[in-house]
């Protein structure tokens, strides 16, 4: 019998829970699905969000051709005899089949490069499955081939109407006596991926000795103590110890950082997914209190791919300690988060006549550029003159942390801009 998450794949939009951006009344691929005009595109979602079970509905609805491959097990030759196959069905069928790529992100580039003709020539329509950004992980000549669309985590409403629907409809399931009392620790587990979800229920029931079966927090975890703890690339776990690595080096724990470090190494994780996560982190976290941690965040990107595994753990756990052990600041994650927030809040202010481009007479005419002051022509480079929308005047979206390096920035400012910095 087929696990209950591949038994409960839905046959249709109206059945696919999640992702309502998408496939909701105004969601453009339903728009696609609708019309049957379909493009190469590339799902970029976390795990049991969706992205398999979409591909296969849109080739199931337009009564597309689906040809399937997992870049784990695929090579270059698997591509060209499937590309093959699809151009021969081309004699026959009206419509491009689609050539569905389950975690395109593992491909290499000479694999990617062996689509780029059969995409480009609509020989077929590639839908890409990845957990990973796109713009790292697929080739620019591709990724401009393809419309990328992010599907978001699944939601506590979300993960509950699945669980809900497993119960009453799944042939299985429904001749027995369940009795959800409660899902906090079930939906905990799941990690926010369907498929675990309901892998998880199947095993609960697999594993009740009678009827009614009690779903509530105390049997989930009990049953959950008895699973093998495991690192799974594309499961929770993966998610689980990038986040512990993160907050050990937020937290300036260079033993934690490293530990996890060598967990995430030992599990196989790819080490260009760990540098990026260290030029997020020497941004977010270390920012101006030491901005030399994000050249060398950097630079340990460009490291680790040139050089490879083993010796890339070497340059890895450099840059993990050093960037658990520097000064910490968010100021300007904290200033960039705040200044898009007014954005969104205060609309698309004017920008002040002064600081406008002139290019025409018509615009000097209007007063564009009038006024403004060249700051090089002052002593010290700087003269005072407002450079915000004059709805936002002397208003601080960038407040220095109190660390060394900013404390310097702190007098700078203070030095320059005594109305909006004097006061701090």
């Amino acid at each position: 019998m087929k696990p209950l998450a591949d038994r409960l794949r839905p046959k249709n939009l109206d059945e696919y829970i999640g992702q309502e951006h998408l496939i909701g009344p105004k969601g453009i691929i339903r728009k696609m699905i609708d019309s049957n005009q379909l493009h190469s595109m590339i799902l970029w979602g976390p795990p049991g969000s969706g992205k398999t079970t979409l591909a296969k509905l849109i080739a199931n609805l337009t009564g597309r051709q689906f040809y399937s491959l997992n870049a784990i097990d695929s090579g270059v030759k698997q591509v060209r005899e499937v590309i093959e196959q699809a151009k021969k069905g081309l004699l026959w069928q009206q419509d491009a089949p689609i050539l569905f790529i389950d975690e395109i992100h593992r491909f290499s580039k000479s694999q990617q490069d062996a689509l780029l003709k059969a995409v480009e020539q609509g020989t077929v329509v590639l839908i890409g499955a990845t957990t990973e950004n796109p713009s790292f992980e697929i080739i620019p000549p591709l990724l401009s081939r393809c419309q990328v669309y992010q599907l978001k985590p699944l939601t506590k409403k979300h993960l509950e109407k699945i669980l809900l629907n497993a119960i009453e409809n799944d042939k299985v399931l429904k001749q027995k006596q369940i009795i959800i009392k409660q899902t906090d620790e079930l939906i905990l587990q799941s990690g926010g991926d369907a498929r675990r979800l309901l892998n998880l229920l199947e095993l609960i029931v697999n594993y009740a000795e009678k009827e009614p079966i009690i779903i509530d927090n105390k049997t989930v975890k009990s049953i959950i103590q008895n699973l093998p703890l495991y690192h799974d690339k594309q499961g929770d776990y993966h998610y689980d110890l990038i986040s512990a690595y993160i907050k050990s080096i937020r937290g300036s724990d260079p033993d934690a950082a490293i530990y996890w470090l060598a967990r995430l190494l030992e599990s196989g994780e790819d080490i260009k997914f760990i540098a990026r996560r260290l030029i997020i982190s020497a941004a977010e976290d270390i920012g101006l209190a030491n901005p030399n941690a994000l050249l060398l965040a950097q630079s340990t990107f460009d490291a680790v791919t040139q050089v490879g595994m083993p010796e890339a753990k070497i340059i890895l756990a450099h840059t993990t300690i050093y960037l658990a052990t520097s000064p910490k600041s968010n100021s300007a994650y904290k200033a960039i988060n705040k200044a898009i927030d007014t954005v969104k809040k205060t609309g698309l202010l004017q920008v002040p006549l002064h600081l406008r481009n002139a290019p025409t007479q018509l615009m000097q005419d209007l007063g564009y550029g009038n006024e403004y002051k060249y700051p090089h022509d002052y002593p010290g480079n700087f003269v005072e003159q407002n450079y915000l929308p004059s709805e936002l005047k002397n208003v601080n979206f960038y407040l220095p942390a109190d660390n060394p390096q900013e404390r310097k920035i702190l007098e700078r400012l203070k030095k320059w801009w005594k109305k909006r910095f004097g006061k701090q």
